[in-house]
C-alpha cells in the first residue's frame, strides 16, 4: 500500500474525524466559558480600584476609556473601609489591554450605568501626570463617582411622598381652577413688573447696598433662632393673645405706644449697667452646665439612693430609740471621774508597749519565730510515757576539774574554752564556753531580714569588751546579715513600722 493511500484512509476514518471535532468543540466551549476572566496567552496589565461600593458590578463587566473597551473586571472582593467608622468597602481587580498602558498616576475611575436594566461598567479617566502607575497599583473611586441606581431614584417616591405629591397637585389644581381671567391679567402685568425689576436688581447688586452682608447676617439669624423656633412660635401665639385682649380697648394700645419711648430710654440707660452681672452669669453658666452634666450622669445613683432611703427611713425611729440609750450610757462614761485616768493609763501603756511592739513585730512578721516555736515544741514534747508526756533533754555537766566552769562556785573568770592540750581534753572533757547573746535582731535598719536567733551557730569569740584570751560570745550582734528563716520573708511587710534595736525607755543594747 502506498503512503498516499494510507493518508487518504486516515482522513477518511470517521472515528478520528469525530474525536477531532469533539476536541475542537470542547476547547471552544472552555475558551468561551473563561472569556470573562480573559483569553489565555493574551498579555494584560492588572490594576486595583478601591470603591466604597461595588455598585452591583460583576466579574466580566467591561472597563472603558472614552467609550472604547480596554479591559474587564476580573475579581471583586470586600476589604475593610478606611477611617475610624469601620465598615466594608470593595476592591476591584481589572485586567487592561496593553494598548491602554501607560496609565498616569492621577487617573481616576467611575462606575457608570450601561443600561437601564442595571448593567454597569468601569470608566477610566486618564490623568495628565508624567508618572505612570505600576502593575497592581491601587486607585480610588470617590462616593460621587458611583452613578445612582434607577431604583434608588424611584425609592424616593415612597408612599408618604406620593401622598404628599397628590395632595399638592390637588390643592394646586383647586387653586388655579376658575382663575383664568386673573392669570391673564397677571401675565399682562408681568412685563411692566419685570421692566421695573431690572433697575431694582441693579441697585441691589451694587456693593454699597450690602445685600450680601444682609443675606449672610440673615442666615446667621436663622441659624441662631432655629433652636428656639418653638419658643418664638409660642411667643407669637402669646403676642396674638395679648393683641386680642387689647383690641376691645384701643386706648390701652395708645397708652402702650406713648409709654414705649420712655421705656426705651430707661432701657438704654440701665441695660449697660447690667453687663457685669451678665458676664458673671456667663461664667456661672459654665459651672452650672458642668454641674448639670455631673448630676445627669449621677441621677440613676441618686434615684437608687432615694428609693433605698424611702424603704430604710421608716425603720430609723426604733434605731434612734436604741441609739439614745447607747448615747446616754456613753455620756455617763465620758462624765465619770475615772474615765480620764483610764484613758491616760491606756495612753501610757500604749506609749510603753509601742517601742516593744516595733522591735518584736518583725520577729513574728519577718522571721516567723512564733510559729517556729510551736513547731519545734511539738517535736520537743513528742514522747508519751505512762505518766504523761516526756520532755526529752540531755543534761550536759561541766567538767568538775576545769577551772572556772559553770558548776564551780567562786569562779574568778567567765567560763572559757581557752586552749587546752589533748591530754587535758581527755581528762577534763570538752571545755565549757559561755554563749549568751540576748536581744537578737530580726531586721536591719532598712527593714531587710536579719534573723539571728537559731541560725547563727556558736561563734568562737564575740566579745569586744572582754580580754582577748576569753573565747566567749556575749555581744548581741553577729557580724553580717543572717537573712530570713526558711519560712520567713525577705523584709518587713509594706506599711509596718519597725525598729532594728529595742528603743524603749530602758537601757539601750550596745551592738
Amino acid at each position: 500500500m502506498s503512503a498516499r493511500s494510507r493518508t487518504r484512509s486516515a482522513y477518511a476514518n470517521p472515528v478520528l474525524i469525530g474525536a477531532t471535532t469533539v476536541l475542537v468543540a470542547v476547547v471552544a466551549v472552555l475558551m468561551a466559558y473563561n472569556a470573562n476572566s480573559g483569553l489565555p496567552f493574551v498579555p494584560t496589565f492588572q490594576l486595583r480600584i478601591d470603591t466604597p461600593d461595588a455598585a452591583r458590578l460583576v466579574v466580566g463587566n467591561e472597563v472603558r476609556e472614552g467609550g472604547e473597551r480596554i479591559g474587564q473586571v476580573s475579581n471583586i472582593e470586600p476589604i475593610p473601609a478606611p477611617g475610624e467608622r469601620g465598615g466594608t468597602s470593595a476592591q476591584l481587580t481589572v485586567q487592561l489591554d496593553e494598548k491602554a498602558i501607560p496609565i498616569p498616576d492621577d487617573t481616576t475611575a467611575l462606575i457608570r450605568a450601561r443600561s437601564t436594566l442595571g448593567l454597569k461598567y468601569v470608566e477610566l479617566r486618564r490623568g495628565t501626570s508624567p508618572r505612570a502607575l505600576e502593575e497592581n497599583a491601587v486607585i480610588s473611586v470617590a462616593p460621587a463617582g458611583i452613578a445612582p441606581e434607577l431604583d434608588d431614584f424611584f425609592d424616593v417616591f415612597d408612599e408618604r411622598t406620593r401622598d404628599a405629591v397628590q395632595e399638592n397637585l390637588t390643592n394646586a389644581g383647586a387653586g388655579f381652577a376658575g382663575r383664568g381671567p386673573d392669570l391673564n391679567r397677571a401675565f399682562a402685568a408681568l412685563p411692566d413688573l419685570l421692566g421695573d425689576l431690572a433697575p431694582v436688581a441693579r441697585t441691589l447688586a451694587r456693593p454699597d447696598t450690602g445685600l450680601r452682608t444682609f443675606i449672610a447676617e440673615l442666615a446667621d439669624f436663622a441659624r441662631l433662632t432655629a433652636p428656639v423656633a418653638d419658643s418664638l412660635a409660642r411667643g407669637f401665639g402669646l403676642a396674638a393673645d395679648t393683641f386680642d385682649a387689647l383690641t376691645p380697648r384701643p386706648g390701652a394700645l395708645e397708652e402702650l405706644i406713648a409709654e414705649s419711648p420712655l421705656t426705651l430710654e430707661v432701657g438704654i440707660r440701665e441695660l449697660p449697667r447690667q453687663r457685669p452681672l451678665l458676664r458673671a452669669l456667663t461664667s456661672i453658666s459654665g459651672d452650672v452646665r458642668a454641674s448639670a452634666r455631673a448630676i445627669r450622669a449621677e441621677a440613676p445613683a441618686i434615684s437608687r439612693a432615694l428609693a433605698s432611703g424611702t424603704r430604710v427611713l421608716p425603720r430609723t425611729p426604733p434605731l434612734s430609740d436604741d441609739l439614745r440609750t447607747s448615747l446616754v450610757a456613753l455620756r455617763g462614761l465620758a462624765a465619770a471621774p475615772t474615765t480620764n485616768q483610764t484613758i491616760d493609763g491606756l495612753r501610757s501603756t500604749t506609749a510603753t508597749l509601742n517601742p516593744t511592739l516595733r522591735y518584736l513585730g518583725p520577729h513574728i512578721t519577718v522571721c516567723n519565730y512564733f510559729n517556729l516555736f510551736w513547731t519545734y515544741l511539738a517535736d520537743h514534747l513528742s514522747e508519751t510515757v505512762p505518766s504523761g508526756t516526756l520532755q526529752r533533754i540531755q543534761v550536759k555537766s561541766a567538767p568538775l576539774t576545769q577551772d572556772n566552769t559553770l558548776a564551780e562556785f567562786g569562779a574568778t573568770a567567765p567560763a572559757n574554752g581557752g586552749e587546752i592540750s589533748a591530754a587535758e581534753r581527755t581528762l577534763l572533757g570538752d571545755p565549757v564556753e559561755l554563749h549568751a547573746q540576748p536581744y537578737g535582731r530580726a531586721v536591719d535598719e532598712q527593714g531587710n531580714a536579719d534573723c539571728e536567733q537559731g541560725q547563727r551557730g556558736y561563734p568562737e569569740r564575740l566579745a569586744d569588751e572582754a580580754p582577748p584570751e576569753f573565747k566567749i560570745a556575749v555581744d548581741p550582734r553577729t557580724p553580717g546579715s543572717q537573712g530570713p528563716t526558711f519560712t520567713g520573708r525577705p523584709r518587713v511587710p509594706e506599711g509596718q513600722t519597725f525598729s532594728a534595736e529595742p528603743d524603749g525607755l530602758g537601757p539601750k543594747v550596745t551592738p
